[in-house]
């Protein structure tokens, strides 16, 4: 069984990071759509809930795109055919 480590997120740093308020996180903890722990009183937010959260709700999904971490999505593209995927591993003909 291999062991995967948990990233957790704290509400202002998943609000910088989805480019939503401090509140809206907090709603989405309180209606149960953020999976949390509590550490020393302190939410700690289970990133792998937060991107589905996101994927789930248009307007976040929108704001995230807009001003949170999708926005910098096109910047990580690799344009450059020397560091892109091999071109004869991808079958440019495929059948349908």
């Amino acid at each position: 069984m291999p062991i995967t480590s948990i990233i957790r997120l704290s509400v202002s740093e998943a609000s910088r990071m989805f480019g939503v308020s401090q509140r809206t996180i907090r709603r989405a903890v309180t209606n149960g759509q953020i999976t949390y722990v509590v550490v020393q009183g302190r939410y700690k937010l289970n990133f792998e809930s937060l991107l589905k959260w996101s994927q789930d709700t248009t307007t976040v999904r929108n704001k995230r795109d807009r001003s949170g971490i999708g926005q910098y999505v096109n910047q990580w593209r690799i344009k450059n055919k020397l560091f892109s995927p091999n071109p004869k591993s991808i079958d440019e003909n495929p059948v349908a």
